[in-house]
């Protein structure tokens, strides 16, 4: 059948066929640098990894870009209460991104532009607009884009013109215009403008773009005229994802994305993320308490893009076993003992691994349907499993083709990769650890029960669980929140 994938634009699921099956063009609308990023925002990212990996096991060539907005009211604000200019201030956030995504194992994109960088762009884009008569120049030096000339306006989020009223973002600048239903394109300079460097000089007056402006210039130039894929939180299709199709189409005549996808909003506890309730949880904080990061990832992928998703404490645990199983599953596939003879890749492990696959891959290919995607994994791990209980010997090829099951799949959840680099330890540690463990099979020697439980506790409130079989103790590295030794 193919990937089929929802469509914003058209409301409907539709075959996806980029322009060219060599380069699929993405752009993915990324943070606000005046803060740090919260589990929303990476719910959101964490889609977008989902995406650019999943075509790519797919076989298509992907261009993907996210940007950084470090212009716009919020930022000039934040700024400017922190006494520094606006490049000072939102440097600190975009580097912390980048890091709590390397964090979370999100593959980094192509390229990850700033809107500073593309003030000239965004000059001519204005200009075009304004020759065509599709945008205006006010008394004080703004520039807005007249929606009353762009006949298609509101096909994307299905408002019409009589719907946009003062008070949604399209019409709350401060600044004057001949509509209450224009939209900023450029502001005329204000004071704390220049305070903190955000200002610019243009034909029509010294000023700074517009927040949607931004993400058009971005996305054309580094992307291309058409997006294949133009990916954002559901929040953003109106006013800033319809704005960006008028001012885009409006310049180039052309298509701005064919396909729009949006992320559905992130619940925590059951209720609305904000920092009023006291639920408003940065990765940064989850990170600093020592969380699993594939817990976290797990978590932030776990359902649908288009279906709700309820953050909990309770879920993290859940994430964390279910991660765990993956990990043990593929460690216990690696230990079992094989017959090196028998190279058969037909037995009824192989034959579960294709259905897997399968499976996996149909899920997938029904709009990104993480949550089957999963059930046919886990499906598959508990079928071996309960066969590896069966049969004390594996046939080499069985074995092989149930690896490479986990191995590829893992390509796109990036779960099992991201917990066994949480697990690495250094000599140092290593070597504490199985000097522990010495001890502790020595107190066992000595039938001293309360001096060994003491050392596996020791050894747990670092993150160390130990594991004892036939062939002696093994250990591994869970997340905890203690300091290591």
């Amino acid at each position: 059948m193919g990937l089929r994938l929802h469509n914003t634009l058209t409301r409907a699921t539709e075959p996806f066929e980029p322009q060219d099956p060599e380069r699929v063009g993405i752009y993915g609308c990324g943070p606000t640098i005046y803060g740090h990023a919260h589990i929303g925002n990476f719910r959101t990212f964490l889609f977008y990894d989902l995406v650019h990996r999943y075509l790519e096991w797919k076989g298509y060539g992907v261009h993907f870009v996210m940007n950084f907005t470090d212009v716009d009211d919020k930022t000039i604000r934040a700024a400017r209460e922190a006494g520094v200019g606006i490049d000072e201030f939102t440097e600190p956030f975009a580097v912390a991104v980048l890091e709590e995504a390397d964090a979370l194992g999100m593959a980094r994109f192509d390229l990850y532009p700033r809107a500073t960088a593309y003030v000239d762009g965004m000059i001519e884009l204005v200009q075009t607009l304004l020759d065509r008569e599709l945008a205006y120049v006010t008394d004080d030096g703004s520039v807005f884009f007249d929606i009353s000339a762009f006949p298609e306006y509101g096909k994307l989020s299905g408002k019409d013109l009589e719907q946009v009223r003062t008070g949604e973002r399209v019409a709350g600048d401060e600044y004057g215009k001949d509509d209450v239903r224009d939209f900023a394109l450029w502001k005329a300079v204000k004071p704390e403008d220049e305070e903190v460097g955000a200002a610019w000089d243009a034909p029509w007056g010294r000023g700074r773009p517009g927040w949607h402006l931004e993400c058009s210039v971005m996305g054309l130039r580094e992307v291309g005229t058409t997006l294949d894929l133009h990916l954002g939180g559901e929040d953003l299709i109106f006013p800033h994802h319809e704005d960006e199709i008028a001012q885009s189409e409006g310049a180039t005549g052309h298509p701005f994305a064919r396909y729009w996808l949006h992320v559905k909003h992130l619940r925590v506890e059951g209720s609305k993320m904000s920092k009023s309730l006291g639920n408003f949880i940065t990765v940064r904080q989850l990170l600093d308490e020592g969380v699993s990061r594939a817990a976290i990832r797990h978590q932030l992928l776990s359902a649908q893009y288009r279906r709700e998703l309820n953050f909990s404490r309770a879920g993290l645990e859940a994430s964390e076993k279910a991660v765990a199983r993956l990990v043990d599953f593929r460690d216990r596939l690696r230990r079992h003992p094989v017959d090196a003879a028998e190279g058969t890749e037909s037995g009824p492990v192989a034959r579960a691994a294709h259905e897997a696959r399968a499976g996996f891959e149909s899920a997938m290919d029904d709009d990104l349907n993480i949550s089957g995607a999963l059930g046919a994994l886990f499906t598959f791990v508990n079928e071996v499993n309960a066969h590896l209980d069966r049969e004390p010997v594996l046939a080499a090829g069985e074995r092989d083709a149930a690896l490479a099951l986990v191995d590829s799949v893992d390509r796109v959840l990036g779960l099992v990769g991201l917990a066994d680099r949480e697990r690495v330890v250094d000599a140092e540690m290593e070597a504490w650890v199985q000097g522990r463990i010495e001890a502790r099979a020595q107190a066992r020697r000595d039938r001293d029960w309360s001096r060994a439980d003491a050392i596996r506790d020791e050894l747990s409130d670092r993150g160390i669980v130990l594991e004892d079989g036939p062939e002696g103790t093994r250990w591994k590295r869970v997340a905890t929140g203690s300091g290591e030794p």
